[in-house]
């Protein structure tokens, strides 16, 4: 199977760009690019809720970029970097295509804004609603059991 945008020539930045227009397209309040290292960050408010998305880059030193498809011939430097930063924009492409179905399944009525953002939604920790529960759900598969209180309804005893 061949990823989704896998020959893109549209930048990062483009698609960056694309992103921010669709949010505020389909009104967002707020918008905020950032990155550090290997990841990037997109943020946006919207629904008084601040979503947040992690993407994480590609290392630029695997042998996906440093080795011929053969695997056999180390790659020129500059096909390397030429080969990193298409995965680099079929990453950004992926997102905004993510982005965009959620947005326009929320606006067809066909989900809720809560349902597809929950696991972006930030928490004041500063955590995802992703990051905080699914540690909590990988213990509950290891040891078969809910912690108390952690998954009852409001008002309901475990």
């Amino acid at each position: 199977m061949t990823r989704y945008a896998s020959n893109t020539s549209v930048s990062s930045g483009k698609s960056r760009e694309e992103i921010e227009k669709t949010l505020s397209r389909y009104g967002a309040d707020g918008f905020q690019y950032g990155w550090q290292g290997s990841r990037a960050q997109v943020c946006f408010l919207m629904d008084d809720r601040m979503i947040r998305f992690d993407l994480e880059m590609p290392d630029r030193n695997s042998e996906e970029f440093t080795l011929t498809p053969t695997r056999r011939h180390k790659r020129h430097p500059d096909d390397a970097t030429k080969a990193w930063e298409q995965a680099c924009r079929q990453r950004w492409r992926a997102l905004l295509l993510v982005i965009k179905a959620k947005l326009e399944a929320v606006e067809s009525g066909i989900t809720t804004f809560e349902t597809e953002f929950m696991p972006y939604t930030i928490l004041p920790s500063g955590q995802t609603v992703a990051q905080w529960l699914l540690p909590q759900v990988e213990t509950i598969y290891t040891t078969g059991k809910v912690p108390a209180g952690l998954l009852s309804a409001p008002g309901e005893n475990p």
